[in-house]
């Protein structure tokens, strides 16, 4: 459930992000489909908080950069080893696909560094971007790094929606999915949740962070190159000093 003014905020920003220049109130009202008494509330209050201001007297509203500055006091309280944004970008090079490393939120992975494919036709991700724990592989890469009990507890939180006639539904058919990936020596994903999307990915333990490096593009180019772009990614991680023998799966 989402609140909607927490939504309207995030909305906001996200379409400045694309727009990339100042916007009237007019603009925003009518771009993003909002009432105009609602637009004039959100953005006077996030005006007086200094979040926007007017570069130019009456030529639109435009995030200041006490974003940024929030962001990066934020961001450094948590940081990623520098060593993760190299290997998604040699990873991303070498495969010529669009890499990602997610973390568990909830029953999603999250993704934390994206790098996209430079090809016309490929996976569209972005930081920020959230898929079904059971239904990929990124999710499942991490959902193998906990012991039996703690995926249960996970388990009990997903409705196991069909995304597609391959997403796997039920406890048992994402263990088998695990089972498989631990023989096979990678996870894969094919169409589970974005359909023609074809995955493979890798845990990626930092320490007690339980993440996944995956990467991921449509399927005429893909699925059969699963097996190389494990390779790759398991060449990469151990480029990189990643590399940890036995980190698919935790205690069963």
């Amino acid at each position: 459930m989402q609140v909607k003014q927490a939504a309207n905020v995030l909305e906001l920003m996200e379409y400045f992000a694309e727009r990339r220049r100042p916007a009237t109130l007019a603009e925003i009202s009518d771009d993003l489909g909002w009432p105009r008494s609602s637009t004039f509330n959100l953005v006077g209050t996030i005006v007086e908080r200094g979040y926007l201001y007017e570069p130019r007297p009456r030529a639109g509203y435009y995030p200041t950069p006490r974003w940024l500055t929030l962001a990066l006091t934020v961001a450094e309280a948590e940081p990623l080893p520098g060593v993760v944004d190299v290997l998604v970008a040699d990873v991303a090079a070498a495969t010529g696909e669009t890499t990602a490393v997610g973390t568990l939120t909830g029953i999603h992975a999250l993704f934390l560094v994206v790098a996209e494919s430079r090809h016309q036709v490929r996976y569209h991700a972005r930081v920020g971007d959230r898929v079904p724990v059971h239904a990929s592989s990124a999710g499942r890469a991490i959902l193998a790094q906990y012991p039996a009990a703690s995926r249960e507890a996970i388990y009990r939180r997903v409705a196991f929606e069909r995304f597609s006639d391959t997403t796997p539904l039920g406890v048992e058919n994402v263990e088998r999915a695990l089972l498989e990936a631990e023989e096979r020596g990678y996870h894969q994903s094919d169409s589970e949740y974005i359909a023609d999307l074809a995955g493979v990915a890798l845990p990626l333990p930092l320490g007690d962070r339980r993440l996944s490096i995956v990467v991921a593009g449509p399927t005429s180019r893909c699925l059969a190159r699963r097996p190389e772009t494990a390779a790759i990614l398991k060449a990469a991680l151990s480029r990189h000093g990643l590399a940890e023998p036995g980190a698919q799966a935790q205690s069963r």
